[in-house]
C-alpha cells in the first residue's frame, strides 16, 4: 500500500496526506503505526499496573523497559499532534485561526490531546515527583483508545449508531430509572423494617434494585419476607426488559447506519466506474 496516492505541492500537504487516511476508514502505513502504538501503550499500562504491585509474580526489571516504552510513546503522540495541528491547515474546515479553533474543540482532538499531554508535562517539569496524583496519570492513557476512532471504521460505525439511536436511548435510560426507583421504593416498604440495613431506606434498597434489574444478581443482599420475595420475582422478571431495550435499539441503530454506508460505498464505486 503506497504512503501517498496523491500530489500536493507543499510539504504541508505530504505530512497532512501521512496523518489522514487517504480514503474515510482507510489505513495508509503512518495510520497504521499509531495504531500499533495505542495497542502497545494499553499493553505496556496492564504490564506497568502489574509490575508495580509487591507481590507480583513478574520480573521488576521489566518495569524500566515498559516505563521508557510508555516515555517514547507520550513523545511519539506529541510529535504526531504537533505536526497534525500544522498541518491542519490543508483541510478547508480549519484553515486560519478560527479553523484551527474549531479543530481544538472537537471531542476527538480533546481526546488526542489528553492522551499525551498530563502524562508529558509531568514528565518534564516534575520527572522525580512520587506525588500521589501521579499514578492518576496513567488512567488518562485511556483517551488513546479514541485515536483509534481515526483510523477504525468499526468506531466510527458505533459512533453514528449511537448517535442515531440517542433519543430512544434515552428514552430507554428514562423507563429504567423510573423502573429503578420503583423497585428501591416497593423493597424499601416491604422490607424495611425486617432488614434495615439493606433496605432501611430507598437509598439503601438503590443497591438490591440496580443488581436485580440489570440481572447481575451478586446474591449480598435480599429479600427475607414472602412478600419481598413475590415483589423481587416481579422486579427480576421487569430486569429482563431493561437489558433488552436499549441492546435492541443499539442492534437496530448499527445494522442502519452499516446498511446506509455499504450502500453508499457501492454507490460511489458504480460512479467511478462510469467515469
Amino acid at each position: 500500500m503506497p504512503l501517498i496516492k496523491r500530489k500536493h505541492a507543499t510539504a504541508k500537504g505530504y505530512i497532512h496526506d501521512w496523518l489522514e487516511p487517504d480514503q474515510p476508514g482507510g489505513i495508509n502505513f503512518f495510520s497504521g503505526a499509531i495504531i500499533l502504538l495505542v495497542v502497545v501503550s494499553l499493553l505496556s499500562l496492564a504490564l506497568e499496573t502489574e509490575l508495580l504491585r509487591p507481590d507480583s509474580a513478574l520480573d521488576v526489571r521489566l518495569l524500566p523497559i515498559v516505563q521508557a516504552i510508555n516515555v517514547a510513546v507520550v513523545w511519539i503522540f506529541a510529535i504526531e499532534f504537533a505536526l497534525r495541528f500544522w498541518s491542519e491547515g490543508e483541510n478547508p474546515a480549519h484553515k486560519g485561526a478560527l479553523g484551527r479553533l474549531r479543530f481544538m474543540v472537537q471531542p476527538i482532538t480533546i481526546a488526542d490531546v489528553l492522551a499525551f499531554l498530563p502524562e508529558l508535562i509531568a514528565m518534564i517539569f516534575f520527572p522525580d515527583s512520587t506525588s500521589a496524583w501521579f499514578p492518576a496519570l496513567r488512567a488518562l492513557r485511556l483517551f488513546r483508545l479514541f485515536k483509534l476512532a481515526r483510523y477504525v471504521p468499526a468506531f466510527a460505525i458505533v459512533g453514528a449508531a449511537v448517535r442515531r439511536a440517542w433519543a430512544p436511548l434515552m428514552a430507554a435510560l428514562c423507563v429504567a430509572a423510573a423502573q429503578l426507583y420503583i423497585a428501591a421504593m416497593m423493597l424499601y416498604f416491604i422490607e424495611g423494617d425486617t432488614k434495615p440495613q439493606a433496605f432501611g431506606s430507598i437509598a439503601r434498597a438503590m443497591w438490591w434494585a440496580v443488581v436485580t434489574l440489570t440481572t447481575v444478581g451478586y446474591g449480598d443482599v435480599f429479600p427475607e419476607t414472602m412478600w419481598g420475595r413475590v415483589a423481587a420475582g416481579l422486579v427480576a422478571i421487569a430486569g429482563v426488559g431493561i437489558v433488552a431495550m436499549p441492546t435492541g435499539i443499539l442492534a437496530s441503530a448499527f445494522a442502519e447506519e452499516f446498511r446506509e454506508r455499504h450502500e453508499r460505498e457501492q454507490a460511489a464505486r458504480e460512479a467511478e466506474l462510469k467515469d
